[in-house]
């Protein structure tokens, strides 16, 4: 009988490390998509998880009870609680949110899994929907380069207008210089 509890107390404390971890990784993150990944074999899952890595973004298969435990308090997840049925993985994105969504949807052509349930993105609810389209933006470095370009171009643009008054002037002047020599 003392075994049976040693035993319960030690799959306590394996959940409640658990849930520290899942809570540590919730309150680190960014954004947090939930995907059904049942399909996808070992191998996929391994690699999907060695792209993410390098995005700085982790896919962690979690069991549901334990990731809600983990989501209270911290994630306000009650609309969609229902979502908590199918094997749940959960992307926490730690960095730029758009680069390991492409992965993630690259992998979803490649497999047609997972299958993305919803996401967490600064406290507010996507749907799965919402999460494609955000995948279908460009990466943040292009998007602040894209900013850049549409800052300079006004400064730019007077620049050459400027320019060329100048130049008109001087091409002006060695035309009167040659007439007269």
């Amino acid at each position: 009988m003392k075994n049976d509890n040693t035993k319960i107390s030690q799959n306590r404390q394996k959940k409640e490390a658990l849930i520290a971890a899942y809570a540590e990784k919730i309150a680190k993150a960014k954004g947090i998509i939930f995907a059904n990944y049942q399909g996808l074999t070992h191998v996929q899952l391994e690699g999907l998880k060695k792209t993410l890595k390098k995005e700085e973004a982790e896919f962690v298969a979690a069991k549901n009870t334990l990731l809600l435990r983990a989501l209270d308090g911290k994630v306000d997840v009650t609309s969609e609680k229902n979502q908590f049925t199918k094997p749940t993985a959960a992307l926490f994105i730690y960095n730029d949110i758009i680069a390991p969504l492409k992965a993630l949807t690259k992998t979803i052509k490649a497999f047609t899994l997972p299958i993305i349930k919803f996401g967490v993105l600064e406290g507010k609810i996507l749907s799965d929907k919402d999460v494609v389209k955000l995948s279908n933006l460009a990466p943040l470095p292009v998007l602040r380069a894209q900013l850049l370009g549409q800052m300079k171009a006004p400064i730019a643009g007077l620049h050459r207008a400027l320019n060329w008054n100048l130049q008109k002037l001087v091409l002006t002047l060695n035309a009167i210089k040659e007439k007269k020599a």
